[in-house]
This record gives structure tokens, C-alpha cells and sequence, in this order.
């Protein structure tokens, strides 16, 4: 996978929902061209959560469940967006398991609400050889201590040796299509209904990641934001 190119895809998102309506703010500090001739895909992850774990069948409706959250509009949008300001060829979204043999196919995979993952025992060397062969995993949607926990005990599975980091600027990845100054927390539609932009006592939002051995970010972590719902709902006028 010749993946060192598809981490800006995390600035774009951010991009999209950060900058929303301030026009003269959207333009890219690299020409869209220079992605000319690169496939990409948005990959949902369908997942295990605690209650599967547990033996019971789940509940909800398909779109319902927390691997869905968002769907299928945020990939939807996000797709829509990437292809009209870049030249990237842009495939409909898929959702995946990592089980599915066509994983390796899509170098970009997405989780949102990780909080509820449950990796099964398969899934863990799979997921570890997908991260350090140049695929990239990003995470979404989750947010305080708590939920943190549960995030980072399912990553540690993957990578019981390597460190979570922060990235921030001047991290490369703030300037690498968009110029992001700082993190946004995007705040989820029920905390941009009450005022507020956080949620679950998670105050203050990070962009944090998992880095190979030459500091590329294998796992790129959105905590205490909702960059989901901030696409989902990109396209409303209010």
C-alpha cells in the first residue's frame, strides 16, 4: 500500500467541517492535481460490541448500531466533497469487516464510536498486519476518560508495544492539504443543540495516533469530536 498519502484524507475531513461556510478560508494550500491518478474509498467498518460479546443479538436496525452511526450520509458527503476538490478517484463507500478478504483492497478504514468495539481474536492480527503493511485506521466519535478506556484497551490488543501520541501542530498532517491552525472538536448534533461542543466530560478535543517505525500514523484517533456528524450534517444551511 503506497498509504504516506492517504493520511491527509483526516485533514480534508477536518477540513470540510471545520472551515464549513468561510469560503475564502477552503482553499487548499496544495493544488488538488497533485492527487491525480490515486483510488479512494470510504471503508465503514462493521464491528463487535459488548452486547454481541455477550451472546445476545442485536436489537437495533442495521444503520442503529454503533459501527453505523452517521451512515450512510457522513460517507456519502465526505465522498461528494473529496471528488469535487480533488482529482482522486473516488469509489462508492463500502462497509467491511476485517475479516472480509478485501480488506487489504481499501489502504483507508474508518471506526466511529469505538468506544463499543469489541475485536474479536481473529480480527486483532489482522487488523495489525493491515496497519503495518500502510493501511490506516481512523477513529471517530468518542469522547471523555471513560470512553477513552474502552478505546484504548481494544488498541492495545493491536499494539501492546507501541506508545498513543499526540499529533498537533506543526504536525505535517494540519498542513497537508487544508491549514488547519488548531484540533476542532466538532460538536455531535444533540451537544450543537444544547450550546455546547463537548460531551461526556470530554472538554477539550485531541487528534491522537499510533506511528510505525518510521513515524508514519497508522491509527489516527479523533477523541472528544464528532467529525461524523459534522459531515453528516455538512450540507445544511443552519
Amino acid at each position: 500500500m503506497n498509504s504516506r498519502r492517504w493520511i491527509f484524507i483526516a485533514a480534508l475531513i477536518a477540513g470540510v467541517v471545520w472551515i464549513g461556510s468561510d469560503i475564502s478560508a477552503q482553499i487548499p494550500v496544495v493544488d488538488g492535481s497533485k492527487f491525480a491518478g490515486l483510488k479512494w474509498t470510504f471503508a465503514r467498518i462493521k464491528y463487535g460490541t459488548y452486547e454481541n460479546e455477550g451472546g445476545q443479538a442485536s436489537r437495533l436496525a442495521y444503520w442503529d448500531e454503533p459501527w453505523a452511526i452517521d451512515a450512510p450520509a457522513a460517507e456519502q458527503n465526505l465522498s461528494r466533497r473529496i471528488k469535487s476538490v480533488t482529482s482522486i478517484d473516488v469509489g462508492d463507500p463500502i462497509v467491511l469487516t476485517l475479516e472480509d478478504p478485501k480488506l487489504f483492497e481499501y489502504p483507508w478504514i474508518y471506526m466511529v464510536e469505538p468506544s463499543n468495539l469489541v475485536l474479536k481474536d481473529a480480527e486483532v492480527p489482522i487488523l495489525r498486519e493491515f496497519l503495518l503493511r500502510g493501511g490506516t485506521l481512523t477513529m471517530d466519535d468518542f469522547h471523555g476518560p471513560f470512553e477513552w478506556e474502552l478505546t484504548e484497551k481494544q488498541l492495545k490488543r493491536v499494539f501492546p508495544d507501541r506508545e498513543i501520541v499526540e499529533i498537533a501542530p506543526p504536525h505535517p498532517i494540519y498542513t497537508c492539504f487544508y491549514r488547519i491552525d488548531k484540533y476542532p472538536q466538532i460538536p455531535g448534533l444533540g451537544s450543537f443543540l444544547s450550546g455546547r461542543t463537548w460531551e461526556k466530560g470530554g472538554f477539550t478535543a485531541h487528534l491522537r495516533g499510533i506511528l510505525d517505525d518510521k513515524g508514519r500514523p497508522m491509527v489516527l484517533i479523533n477523541w472528544n469530536t464528532d467529525m461524523g456528524d459534522g459531515v453528516e450534517w455538512s450540507n445544511a444551511e443552519e
